[in-house]
């Protein structure tokens, strides 16, 4: 018996079972190629879908730039025009008339307190006052004999020589001679005094200013009219600085606190001072606040009249941030400024401190690590989508 004679059942069998087997294969690697082609195309699709809602959602995003606070403030003084004036500015006039016979301190001259600045005639208060004396002898000559008068009634009175009337009557008279001495020396001292204005003397350290007469010139001091004015004298080791302070920065004028000064004729040199007080009101017209310096000026440099320009020191502010003026919105609602936070546009109050113009400083509103956008539109609103433009963070 050969081999291809032995055969089973078995193995007659095994091709049948073999060929249903295949197409099954088939139809499962097809199925799930078709399935895994079904879910790359799904997966596709919603890529693209994505992809699609970010771009446009970036298309429907404004492009902005930004900037971030910094801290404090760029400027820490102020500076307003002031003009200077001596510490004590005051004419001289003579108090007695009669003519200038000389004088001895010209403009400019630095006088002494107790210097002889001029001398005046005066020949008709000399002869007044001679016969004021002369007047003076007689009263007291005229008291002298009354009085003893007086004491010889009242020492015969009381040997009942004379009458009490009589008595009384010499002593009333030495009374009244008494007062005519009195009023005769009360006028021959005004008379001196007058005498003595002769001399016109300087009344304080200074330097004189103007002289406004010459020798021989009348003098006129009568009382129904204002005298003409001899010389005049300002004092200016120490000059007064009249500074009006805006209102907004009245804090900064705080009396004991220093002022430096500058002026155009002395370029790069800088004075000080102290601020002495202010007027404590607020003037209802220009809305400042009169602020009175005091500078030493041993030297002379200053000069009265001269227009300066004061610095103030400003108080600091807590938590002050200064962020540039065109990022400011001006709202209904007040004022804002647009921060964008989790790509989206806020407005968020503000309050400003102080303005530098290209600057301002905010108080409160805003953090250091706030992106604030520059140029913002006047149509933005909170809520819309923004986004950073490459290169835009300052």
């Amino acid at each position: 018996m050969t081999l291809e004679e032995i055969k089973t059942p078995q193995s007659e069998s095994t091709p049948r079972r073999s060929w249903r087997i295949g197409p099954l294969v088939i139809l499962v690697v097809l199925a799930a190629s078709l399935g895994l082609g079904i879910r790359n195309g799904l997966r596709a699709r919603v890529k693209e879908s994505r992809e699609l809602s970010r771009v446009t959602d970036q298309a429907a995003a404004s492009v902005v730039r930004v900037v971030h606070p910094s801290p404090g403030a760029p400027l820490q003084e102020i500076i307003l025009p002031g003009n200077t004036q001596a510490f004590t500015d005051s004419p001289i006039y003579a108090r007695t008339s009669g003519y200038l016979a000389r004088w001895y301190f010209d403009i400019g001259a630095r006088v002494k307190k107790g210097d002889l600045l001029a001398e005046i005639e005066t020949p008709e208060i000399d002869q007044q006052l001679q016969q004021a004396q002369a007047q003076l002898e007689t009263a007291q000559a005229n008291f002298d004999l009354a009085k003893t008068t007086a004491e010889r009634w009242q020492a015969l009175l009381k040997t009942n020589s004379v009458s009490k009337q009589e008595t009384d009557q010499a002593i009333a008279n030495m009374a009244a001679q008494k007062a005519v001495v009195d009023s005769n020396s009360a006028n021959v001292r005004r008379l001196q005094q007058l005498q003595s204005f002769e001399k016109v003397y300087a009344p304080f350290d200074g330097v004189v200013t103007a002289r406004s007469t010459d020798i021989g010139a009348l003098i006129d001091a009568g009382s129904s009219a204002q005298g003409r004015e001899l010389f005049h004298l300002a004092a200016i080791s120490t000059l007064r600085v009249f500074v009006p302070v805006p209102e907004v920065y009245s804090a900064a004028a705080r009396p004991g606190s220093t002022a430096a000064l500058t002026l155009d004729e002395y370029p790069g040199r800088v004075f000080h001072g102290r601020l002495a007080r202010n007027s404590s009101a607020i003037e209802p017209t220009s809305h400042t606040l009169l602020v009175e310096i005091d500078v030493d000026n041993p030297e002379g440099l200053l000069l009265p009249g001269a227009y300066v320009s004061v610095h103030l020191k400003l108080p600091s502010a807590v938590s002050a941030a200064t962020i540039p003026a065109n990022t400011l919105l001006f709202r209904r609602e007040g004022l804002r400024v647009a921060v964008v936070r989790n790509g989206h546009a806020e407005l968020v109050p503000v309050t400003i401190g102080r303005d530098y113009g290209a600057k301002v400083e905010i108080v409160s509103g805003l953090r250091l690590s706030d992106a604030i956008i520059l140029d913002p539109s006047d149509s933005l609103e909170s809520g819309a989508p923004v986004r950073l433009q490459t290169g835009g963070v300052d």
